[in-house]
């Protein structure tokens, strides 16, 4: 019987599906809801109680937050189809030398930013996963050879932290109920 709900949120590029299989896979005792949360939002969303716990970007304001990073995501160069760039495996620095880059306006901009380079107008960087997430046909995405990855963490409240949230940690660390930490 379920007594409880764990609400998990996760910014976009992140793919919790393997998560909530391995926790339905072990029967746990409360049902886990998975929420997209804007970059924007990731902070506010644990603070306001949006999420119990969320899969964040790093750099993140942590002081009240319990964080556990969890993975490296490859920076990308997204360009449009038709440009000379997208003919190469991956893309440095000196490649784009000379090139116009998008830059980000705000943290949820990236589709924008792959539409307007998918014209032919420049190019635009953002983490492999989100490039990925928004792939067209008249654009490409190319691993970035120098760029720094950024990471992924799972966040929660300090205030907050429980058997629940812990046992959360465990199975996304790839824990079994039956395995000790």
């Amino acid at each position: 019987m379920h007594t409880s709900t764990l609400r998990v949120g996760f910014v976009p590029g992140v793919e919790p599906d393997r998560f909530l299989q391995r926790w339905k896979a072990a029967r746990r005792s409360a049902y886990l809801e998975l929420v997209p949360v804007p970059l924007s939002a990731q902070q506010t969303a644990l603070a306001e109680g949006e999420v119990d716990m969320c899969f964040v970007r790093l750099p993140l304001e942590a002081e009240d937050l319990h964080l556990v990073p969890l993975w490296e995501e490859r920076a990308a160069v997204v360009v449009g189809h038709e440009n000379v760039l997208s003919l190469l495996e991956e893309i440095s620095a000196d490649d784009l030398e000379g090139e116009t880059e998008i830059q980000a306006e705000h943290p949820d901009d990236a589709r924008d930013r792959v539409a307007i380079v998918a014209t032919g107008v420049g190019y635009t960087r953002m983490p492999l996963s989100l490039a990925r997430l928004h792939h067209r046909k008249d654009a490409v995405h190319r691993p970035s050879t120098d760029a720094a990855p950024t990471r992924i963490a799972l966040a929660w409240p300090r205030a907050d932290d429980d058997e629940l949230r812990q046992e959360f940690v465990g199975a996304v660390r790839g824990r079994t109920p039956r395995s000790s930490r």
